[in-house]
Order: structure tokens, then C-alpha cells, then sequence
């Protein structure tokens, strides 16, 4: 039995199915953990489907979570959906089901789950909760929620069709999730629109990014969110803007936390940045990872290795 097979049957066997996704989550954790909800409960009705984690107001027009009692996860299904690594899975109570699979994106480093299909060359998780429908359509029901839902996850990791992630196959999918009812427009105006204090920050972005040899970087410590009133979460609307300047190939930008270390978000329009993110505590993918630095010295550090990524993609560039 191939993967999807032994997904599908695991869906057909359980009458209680409880979707999880990543803390912090982003349009394509919530669009791929909604999407494959909302095609489950129009294709099974009388199946229990909940979705669950922490409500994120800015994202709830995607889909809203549920609140279970623990007693649910008992003879329950647990699905994970854009999750690489179990410590980043939303709500600890995700390993209390009788069954766990995995659906990721993601590079396969750490394993978790009884089943797990992983395929990090996709563009998205969302991608591939619609490649998991089509392949089970005869069986299966794609309603406008769970099309609405995929597409917003699908121009979330893409950044609307602007990443390397997006390929030939991406666009068929968003076509076809068009074609069931997406409202392709008004997704993308809404992945498109920034609060005001991260459009004021937006402007100091670019008024204070450091650049060096192809690599950008910005520190944002508490002062200056106190400043644009914006909290660590709001950041995330200005993480692509370096990638808009042409001298700009990989950058960095280390957003302070509470307890004082510093999370860093990497992106890349080629130097392959994931290898750098794994060796200061984090992950992701080969162009848009995250990590941690525990002080000013590990910045410094960081900076150095990306500047250093940068300088040798550029000779590799310039040989080939």
C-alpha cells in the first residue's frame, strides 16, 4: 500500500480526526490544516473533524479554530499538516491520539508520526492537501471553504507566485482551485494588505537595512517595535521586503523576544540558507528558513556566514 493509500485508509477507518499545524503559523499551515478539514467534513459528514491550536485574529479569515476536551483524543486520528519538527506542533496534546501522520513540506530531518508524506520539493503543504484530493477524487469532495483555504496557503508560501517554490505544477493547482471556487482576487488583496504600524515599519526597513557583499541584514530590538507599536508577530509582513532590492541576494532579519535572544528569519534568492539555520537552533527550507541567536555575538556570527554563503555563490555564479 503506497503512502496516500495508507493515509486514506487511516481517514476511513477513524471516526474522529483532530488536524494540527506549527505555532506561529503562517497562511499555509492554517490554508492546509482548514483546506484538508473542510474536504474531509464535506466528504464525511458524519465523521467528528476538528482543527486546533492558537487563534490567530489576523488569520482567522482563513478559518477559525476549534476548542476539544482532552477526552477527544481518545480512539482519535491526529493529522499534522506543515509541521517539520514535533516541538513545533501547536497544542502538546497532539500526541494523545491512537493514530499520528505527518503532511509536510518541509526537508524530512526530523521524523515523527506513524505514517508521514513528506515532499519538500512542493511548493506548499497546501499544494499538497489538493494533490491528496485529486488523487482520492472519486472518493473525496473539494468544497469553496477548503478551495478558498489551499489557495490562500498556496500565495502564502509562493509569496503570490513570486518564489522559486512555485512551478508548473503550482500554477495547475491554483487554476484548478479557481476553477472549484477560490476567490483567487480577494485572497491575494488580503495577503497583500499590511497593518499601518507594519507599513510604518516598512519604511524603516529600508531605511535601515545593512547590506554587505549581497547580504542584507536588519536587527529589530524592543525599542524599536515599542516604537510602531507593532508586536514580534506583526513582523512577519516586512520579512520579503529586502528581497525587492537588486543588490539584495540572501538576507536576515533578527527580531528581539522576550526573554532577550533574538529570532531570526532567512530568506534567499539562491544561496541555499537552510544549512545556516539548522546550525544556530532551527530550519526550513533551502531559500526561506528561521533560526535562533542567543545574543549580539551570535548575530555577528550569523551575519559573517551569510555574507560568507553569499561571496561563494556569487564565485560559483561568476565561474559558471
Amino acid at each position: 500500500m503506497d503512502t496516500l493509500a495508507a493515509i486514506y485508509a487511516q481517514i476511513e477507518k477513524y471516526s474522529r480526526i483532530i488536524i494540527h499545524r506549527h505555532q506561529r503559523p503562517d497562511p499555509d499551515a492554517i490554508g492546509s490544516q482548514v483546506g484538508l478539514a473542510e474536504i474531509l467534513k464535506a466528504s464525511f459528514p458524519y465523521k467528528e473533524i476538528y482543527v486546533v491550536g492558537k487563534e490567530i485574529p489576523s488569520l482567522s479569515w482563513i478559518g477559525t479554530m476549534d476548542e476539544i476536551e482532552s477526552d477527544e483524543y481518545a480512539n482519535a486520528l491526529v493529522i499534522v499538516t506543515d509541521t517539520a519538527n514535533a516541538p513545533r506542533i501547536d497544542d502538546r496534546r497532539f500526541d494523545n491520539g491512537s493514530q499520528l501522520i505527518k503532511i509536510d513540506h518541509h526537508p524530512n530531518d526530523e521524523p515523527y508520526g506513524d505514517l508521514m508524506w513528506v515532499q519538500d520539493q512542493a511548493s506548499s503543504t497546501s499544494e499538497m492537501i489538493y494533490d491528496f484530493y485529486q488523487h482520492f477524487a472519486a472518493k473525496l469532495t473539494l468544497p469553496k471553504t477548503a478551495a478558498n483555504a489551499l489557495y490562500a496557503g498556496i500565495i502564502g508560501d509562493t509569496g503570490r507566485f513570486l518564489y522559486p517554490a512555485t512551478s508548473a505544477r503550482t500554477m495547475l493547482v491554483a487554476g484548478a482551485l479557481m476553477a472549484a471556487g477560490a476567490e483567487a482576487a480577494k485572497i491575494g488583496q488580503r495577503e497583500n494588505e499590511m497593518s499601518l504600524p507594519a507599513a510604518r515599519l516598512s519604511a524603516y526597513v529600508y531605511q535601515n537595512l545593512q547590506i554587505q557583499a549581497g547580504a542584507g541584514y536588519l536587527i529589530l530590538e524592543q525599542d524599536v517595535l515599542d516604537q510602531f507599536g507593532i508586536t514580534e508577530a506583526g513582523t512577519s509582513a516586512i520579512v520579503s521586503l529586502p528581497g525587492r532590492i537588486s543588490d539584495v541576494l540572501a538576507w536576515a532579519i533578527f527580531v528581539v523576544q522576550g526573554d532577550g535572544h533574538y529570532r531570526i528569519r532567512l530568506r534567499s534568492k539562491g544561496p541555499v540558507i537552510n544549512e545556516l539555520a539548522k546550525a544556530h537552533h532551527g530550519g526550513g527550507h533551502p531559500l526561506a528558513s528561521g533560526a535562533q541567536a542567543a545574543d549580539h555575538a551570535e548575530i555577528k556570527q550569523v551575519i559573517a556566514e551569510l555574507t560568507q554563503l553569499v561571496k561563494e555563490y556569487r564565485s560559483i555564479k561568476q565561474k559558471g
